[in-house]
């Protein structure tokens, strides 16, 4: 399955339009996850999102807020005014910000390479990734996946 590269930059924006971001690196990799949390962050079966490098990212406009579940690990930021998810960061893994890759203007290029958390996957919901994970992908398998989806585009 080919998968095409985006035109950089990517623009993309909240609901309401008043938090803008902006990526000038090509993704690392494009993922759904079927994790319950996700469900109920999305109001969605799966979150979609894309992988990209922190510096190729930055918020263009506006100040995005901590939403979610306010942990340790995972910083998940939304729109102060209209409380879109937007982007989550994770410790430990500073070179990489996870874009909702509904936020972006442009999706045409978009298809999930990984799905992850099947286990908690609703019954209708596919997405027609490429691989697929019961939870999370090892931490080595990472590398080849990365290759993998960069073969593939």
């Amino acid at each position: 399955m080919a998968h095409d590269r985006p035109h950089l930059p990517l623009t993309g924006a909240c609901r309401c339009g008043q938090v803008r971001l902006r990526i000038t690196a090509q993704p690392i990799l494009t993922m759904a996850c079927h994790c319950t949390g996700c469900q109920k962050m999305t109001a969605g079966p799966y979150s979609l999102s894309v992988a990209v490098p922190a510096a190729g990212f930055t918020v263009a406009e506006g100040e995005p807020v901590i939403g979610g579940l306010h942990g340790d690990m995972l910083h998940h930021f939304c729109c102060p005014h209209c409380l879109s998810w937007m982007f989550t960061r994770i410790e430990g893994l500073p070179d990489m910000v996870n874009v909702r890759a509904t936020m972006l203007d442009d999706l045409t290029w978009y298809r999930p390479f990984i799905e992850t958390y099947t286990c908690e996957k609703l019954a209708f919901a596919e997405t027609g990734a490429a691989h697929s994970y019961e939870r999370f992908p090892p931490m080595a398998d990472f590398e080849r996946l990365i290759g993998a989806y960069h073969a593939a585009r």
